[in-house]
C-alpha cells in the first residue's frame, strides 16, 4: 500500500510541474529542496515529509487537499490497475 501512496502522489507532482512548463531544478529551487529528491518523489521512491509536502504545495500554487485529492485518485487507479495486471506489472498512468 505504502509503494503505492508514494507512486501516486509522485505522479500527481510530476504532472502539475510538467504542466507549469517546469524542470525538476526549478521546482526544487521554487520549494527549497534537492532536486534529486524531488526526483525520488516523483518516482515513489521516497514520501516527502509533511512539511516538505506543503513547500511543493506552495511552490505550485496549490492546496495540499487539492493534491491529495489528485494522489488518492491516482492511487484508486494504481490498485485497480494492479489488480487486472497482476503484481509487478504496473501500467504508468498520465
Amino acid at each position: 500500500m505504502a509503494e503505492v501512496v508514494d507512486q501516486a502522489l509522485g505522479q500527481a507532482l510530476r504532472k502539475l510541474r510538467t504542466e507549469r512548463g517546469w524542470s525538476q531544478t526549478e521546482l526544487a529551487l521554487r520549494a527549497g529542496m534537492d532536486r534529486n529528491y524531488l526526483s525520488l518523489i516523483e518516482l515513489g521512491r521516497n514520501s516527502p515529509s509533511v512539511r516538505m509536502l506543503l513547500r511543493l504545495c506552495q511552490a505550485l500554487d496549490m492546496s495540499a487537499a487539492e493534491v491529495l485529492a489528485d494522489a488518492e485518485r491516482r492511487m484508486a487507479l494504481l490498485e485497480l490497475d494492479e489488480g487486472l495486471s497482476g503484481p509487478g506489472q504496473q501500467n504508468t498512468l498520465p
